[in-house]
């Protein structure tokens, strides 16, 4: 029966066996041929068979280069089931069972120089006799892996390597060589690379960074480290790591099979301001660390991380400093500084004051950029009440020691000495409030004030007003002693209250920033100088049918005094209106009067008003009075007493308020210049050009209108120039449609010419010329417009019958010609009319 079989090579003694192994079958024998000198030895039996197929099995599981499994299709199977059942007739009933044969080994890295046998594949069909031919594909095939066509061998051509590629499928296939058909179905198969121990471990890094607190336990974490083997970890212990450390002792230890790195010494050993750094190298050997094994080492730098373990401390214990007596608060006048061997958050510090005599003088901050201590002025100093000051200082950390049993603050002493100013004098109170009567005469004294020099020299002081706070120099001071006194007189009444400056600088020293001020508030007293005066302007008015006894006024009083104990008002009548008098006066004692009617009925026809006189007096000392008049007009009024008509009341009634005046003022003078304004734009209003447009290139007509006087006019366009051009041949003649000017070019001389092959016609040719002597005037006139115009020249020419009918043809007065009429008899009878006028004036004026 046909099928695939393999050529195992074994070692057994010193012998190589080959096995051919086949589907079991009772009838068939398992042969087997001896490799080389050991010579072939067969098995008949199928117990001998099977005993020989696990003794090779266990043999290859142990030492055996390459095993390989076989199997057989069930196209096979079918074809020897089909044999036996030709052969006995009678067909075997039995499940199908056949060997699983798809695997070789070989071993990696293989050093030989020729090609390394591996194994033999061969076919039932094959029946030595060279028709079969065996092919291999799949993965290396022809490169990695050759087969011998003609025999079945594989061999491996180049060593491999397990750890890029662990194992290759292959197909074989056993074709007729002739034609190429297939003997039977092609048969996967995988060889598998047998690992060897030929790769380090290897970490992922060379070098790792790790840090762990100063000051920590033993046995502390610090990191791990893990390396890696390229090798078959399922394969011997090639992949099986161990851990050691070559570098680091005895700070450090690492786990031998997990690689985590520890500490080895306790927290007073572990110190960052003693060591910072640490190199660690450590070592991973494979085969479980046993000789032999292959080593990869890397290196671990580990950092001791701060912790607060160190208080901070003061350079020196006692620190000396002086500053000017004349320093502002806020002031730093020095810096203190303190070490701490931490670092980071860990060498923050605080300062403070705890004791001393100028505890509170000054005061001490923390500069955060520095860690120093600033010492700042916290309140003014004086060189002549305090000389010096001690303070007691501390610094601490602000965060907890990680050791209470260290020492957390550290003390000094700082002195500072005040030095001495040149200072500006210093006056003896803040402000100053006098009071001087408003009558009171000039020179005389308001007051004084006292200034002093603070230092040990007592320089006298020397005093001024500032004449910014008196410019009108109605108070002057002393320079000697302070005395301020009266220069002009005072009027409470225009000013209650004088606030003057008083400057105060040393006799000796000038300077201007070495004076010192100070506010003076002077209060004018009132002294009872203005009389009392009528409070406003009263219009009264008193009906004619007032009765006697009604009052018709209430009047009051004001007074610009200011007496301390108000204000108290007299009213009576003035002597004069107590003769005859209309009305009388009444003191309501409230510093108010009222006015009433004496009499009853008041005649408006007779007397439209009266004047009544008051006297107003006060009640200070001395006492002041004036007097008021106030005019009571007589009205007409309704039986309720209520005015309907008082002439000069109603007139200044009905007149325009002085608001509406200006308003009507401001709306003329706007109306004025409205009219104005317009006037001056047209005036400057522009004319038109005669080409409005740029754009406006077309000719332009000029037309000139003028008509003249008459016939006898001979002085507005004499139209005999059209008639007899060579009359413009002189130069004298100037255009009229320009102003004459003298022209810097002469015309041209006047060219006649005559139509060729047309007779001579004196009439055309000198139209003609006329009018080509005209075009070249304007050609070559500078002075001409710059655009085309038309001219229109009125010339009939000789050759009329009638000739010309105007006068102005005829020759010229200057030459003293007189013109014939006679012609026109000859016309017939329509002109005769003029024949007459004209002939017959001729011949009066003949005789």
């Amino acid at each position: 029966m046909p099928g695939l079989s393999a050529v195992i090579p074994h070692k057994c003694g010193t012998a190589y066996r080959a096995a051919h192994l086949a589907n079991y079958e009772p009838a068939k024998e398992l042969q087997l041929s001896q490799i080389g000198s050991a010579g072939c030895c067969a098995l008949t039996t199928l117990k001998m068979r099977t005993y020989l197929v696990l003794w090779l099995w266990a043999l290859a599981s142990l030492s055996v280069d390459a095993t390989v499994f076989f199997h057989r299709s069930a196209v096979i199977a079918g074809r020897e089931m089909d044999r036996h059942k030709s052969k006995h007739e009678v067909p075997l009933r039995r499940a199908k069972r056949g060997w699983m044969w798809n695997q070789f080994f070989l071993q990696e890295e293989y050093m030989g120089s020729e090609s390394l046998y591996i194994g033999k594949l061969h076919s039932d069909m094959d029946k030595d006799d060279g028709n079969v031919r065996y092919v291999l594909s799949g993965e290396g095939a022809g490169t990695v892996f050759v087969i011998n066509e003609n025999t079945g061998d594989l061999h491996v051509t180049r060593s491999l390597d397990r750890e890029s590629k662990a194992s290759y499928m292959l197909k074989a296939q056993a074709v007729n060589r002739h034609t190429g058909y297939p003997l039977e179905p092609e048969t996967e198969f995988i060889v598998k690379v047998h690992d060897i121990n030929d790769n380090e471990p290897k970490f992922p890094k060379e070098v790792y960074t790790a840090t762990v607190p100063e000051r920590s336990n033993a046995g502390t974490s610090v990191t791990q480290v893990i390396a890696e083997d390229a090798d078959d970890e399922m394969f011997g212990l090639a992949a099986k790591l161990a851990y050691s450390i070559s570098q680091g002792h005895p700070y450090f230890s690492v786990d031998q099979s997990t690689g985590i790195i520890r500490t080895v010494l306790g927290p007073s050993d572990m110190d960052r301001e003693t060591r910072e750094h640490y190199q660690v190298v450590i070592e991973a050997k494979d085969m479980g660390g046993a000789r032999g094994g292959l080593t990869g080492s890397t290196i671990v730098n580990i950092t001791l991380t701060d912790v607060n373990d160190n208080p901070p401390q003061f350079i020196r214990s006692t620190y000396s400093f002086s500053t000017l007596e004349s320093t502002k608060i806020g002031t730093p006048i020095g810096r203190i500084r303190a070490v701490d061997a931490d670092i980071g958050v860990n060498a923050e510090m605080d300062y403070s004051i705890i004791g001393g005599d100028g505890q509170d003088m000054f005061d001490i901050t923390t500069d955060r950029v520095t860690q120093e201590g600033m010492l700042t002025v916290k309140k003014p100093l004086d060189f002549e009440k305090k000389k010096s000051y001690d303070l007691k200082i501390q610094v601490q950390n602000p965060r907890p020691m990680v050791d209470l049993r260290l020492p957390a603050v550290s003390t000094a002493t700082v002195h500072i000495s005040v030095e001495d100013v040149d200072e500006p004098p210093v006056f003896g109170r803040f402000t100053y409030i006098m009071e001087m009567k408003e009558n009171a005469a000039v020179g005389s004294a308001a007051g004084s004030v006292s200034a002093m020099d603070p230092d040990i020299q007592h320089s006298p002081v020397r005093y001024s007003i500032d004449r910014h706070t008196d410019p009108d120099q109605i108070f002057n001071v002393h320079p000697g002693n302070g005395s301020i006194y009266l220069q002009k007189p005072l009027d409470r009444e225009e000013s209650a209250w004088h606030n003057i400056s008083v400057v105060a600088t040393e006799f000796k020293n000038r300077d201007k920033e070495q004076k010192s001020h100070v506010p003076v508030f002077i209060r004018v007293l009132d002294v009872n100088d203005n009389a009392p005066t009528l409070a406003s302007f009263y219009e009264t008015f008193v009906c004619e049918n007032a009765k006697s006894g009604q009052k018709i006024q209430t009047i009051t009083a004001v007074d610009a005094d200011d007496p301390g104990s108000g204000h108290r008002f007299f009213f009576t009548l003035a002597p004069e209106s107590l003769v005859r008098p209309n009305f009388t006066l009444k003191d309501n004692q409230d510093n108010t009067a009222s006015i009433f009617t004496r009499r009853t009925g008041y005649r408006r026809l007779q007397q439209n008003s009266f004047q009544l006189t008051v006297i107003i007096s006060d009640g200070d000392y001395p006492m002041q009075s004036s007097t008021g008049t106030l005019t009571v007009r007589v009205c007409t009024c309704d039986r309720e007493g209520n005015m309907e008509m008082c002439a000069e009341a109603l007139s200044g009634a009905t007149g325009l308020s002085t608001g509406a005046l200006v308003a009507i003022l401001l709306c003329v003078i706007i109306l004025l210049l409205i009219v104005v304004l317009f006037a001056a734009l047209k005036r400057q209003k522009k004319k038109e050009p005669l080409i409005i447009s740029k754009e406006d290139v077309r000719d332009n007509v000029v037309s000139y209108n003028d008509e003249g006087g008459g016939e006898e006019d001979t002085q507005a366009f004499d139209i005999g120039a059209l008639r007899h051009p060579e009359v413009m041949e002189e130069g004298s003649k100037q255009r009229r449609d320009i102003m004459p000017s003298e022209s810097l070019y002469p015309p041209p001389p006047l060219r006649r010419t005559a139509a060729a092959g047309l007779p001579s016609s004196r009439d055309n040719t000198d139209v003609r010329d006329f009018i080509n002597q005209r075009v070249l005037e304007n050609d070559c006139n500078p002075t001409a417009p710059p655009y085309d115009s038309l001219a229109t020249y009125a010339y009939e020419g000789n050759s009329s019958v009638a000739e010309s009918l105007s006068s102005l043809g005829s020759a010229s007065s200057e030459e003293g010609c007189e013109q014939d009429y006679n012609y026109l008899s000859e016309w017939g009878p329509r002109f005769r009319k003029l024949a007459d006028m004209y002939g017959g004036e001729d011949s009066d004026r003949d005789s």
